[in-house]
């Protein structure tokens, strides 16, 4: 069994991982690690991620209290959000939270990712929700959260950032590094026209591979893709979208080529 001490060195190892990648920005992030059914070790406030020793990481029980400290670091203000994932989760034993760029920017425009754009992105998280705003270090955050824990493995925060979790640390981490990748692409996919979404078919074909592979976790294979609903999105709503911007787009070319002919 590893030791409480090597925990604490991977937690620096996903620190500096999450820090490298542009994920989190001076001091922002946290990450948890629960190594009993009443011990949990995290991450330090105001301290970079990038930057961690060992000796940094501190121990909480799971009502937040202070278990082990050394001199000069505390717990980091949002383990409140941490431990509502253990409560709620009994499965998990790794939470992740970072502010990835793309990810972070879907969540301040306040769109989730739900659109089916690669294998690999539907398979480990089926779509991504948006929780609702909080105050950092408040309830208001975990009470946010709380609602998508039984059926995400991932979420956006509202305005915030991303939380990712799983049943060890390099699996919350490999969440949180796929939620990024998929913004990313959505994103790159839109400047390029929009992308070509997979077919409602092709997208049972992959959940049902998911059921094959025995992976761990939640998934919202039942919620996400279904006959009238993509993440609480229904396909009503999405056409009603398409059809309001095309029509935008179309009195935009309008309007610019009366005024390029009044020009003339």
């Amino acid at each position: 069994m590893i030791g409480e001490y090597d925990v604490k060195k991977q937690i620096c190892e996903i620190g500096k991982r999450i820090y490298d990648r542009g994920m989190v920005a001076a001091n922002d992030g946290n990450i948890s690690v629960k190594i009993s059914d009443n011990e949990y070790l995290c991450t330090p406030t105001g301290t970079s991620k990038g930057f961690m020793t060992p000796d940094m990481i501190c121990k909480v029980d799971i009502d937040g209290n202070i278990l082990q400290a050394n001199k000069g670091y505390r717990p980091s203000s949002e383990i409140k959000m941490h431990l509502r994932v253990y409560k709620q989760r009994p499965d998990v034993k790794s939470v992740v939270h970072a502010h990835p760029m793309y990810g972070t920017a879907f969540a301040i425009a306040g769109i989730p990712l739900t659109q089916p754009i690669m294998p690999e992105a539907v398979i480990s998280l089926g779509c991504v929700p948006i929780a609702e705003y909080g105050t950092p270090s408040t309830d208001e955050i975990p009470d946010a959260v709380e609602k998508y824990l039984q059926n995400y493995d991932a979420v956006l925060l509202e305005n915030h950032g991303a939380l990712s979790y799983g049943d060890s640390l390099i699996t919350a981490y490999y969440k949180m590094e796929s939620l990024e990748f998929y913004a990313q692409l959505l994103f790159i996919s839109k400047q390029l026209g929009g992308p070509k979404e997979l077919s409602d078919s092709q997208v049972q074909t992959l959940y049902d591979l998911r059921s094959k592979f025995n992976l761990t976790g939640k998934h919202p294979a039942n919620l996400c893709q279904s006959a009238s609903n993509t993440c609480g999105v229904s396909k009503k709503e999405e056409k009603t979208q398409q059809v309001e911007d095309n029509d935008v787009s179309a009195i935009v070319a309008e309007v610019t080529k009366r005024v390029i002919e009044q020009l003339r």
